[in-house]
C-alpha cells in the first residue's frame, strides 16, 4: 500500500507520539524536508520546505526516534 501523505504539522507530531510510531527519518533535500514515520500499518511521510519549520519539527519529536538519512 502507498505511503500515507500527512499535510500538518501537528498532525504529524501526534502521529510520531502514537504507541505504535517505530521510528522517523529525517531527509534533507535540496528544497525541502521530508519526515517520514513508520507506524504498524502505514509510513506516514510529511514535506516541508521551510528549513526552520523543520528544525523546529525536528526538536519537537520524542527523543531518540528519529535518525537522519542521507
Amino acid at each position: 500500500s502507498q505511503p500515507r501523505k500527512i499535510e500538518e504539522i501537528k498532525d504529524f507530531l501526534l502521529t510520531a507520539r502514537r504507541k505504535d510510531a517505530k521510528s522517523v527519518k529525517i531527509k534533507k533535500n535540496k528544497d525541502n524536508v521530508k519526515f517520514k514515520v513508520r507506524c504498524s500499518r502505514y509510513l506516514y511521510t510529511l514535506v516541508i520546505t521551510d528549513k526552520e519549520k523543520a528544525e523546529k519539527l525536528k526538536q519537537s519529536l520524542p527523543p531518540g526516534i528519529w535518525e537522519s538519512i542521507p
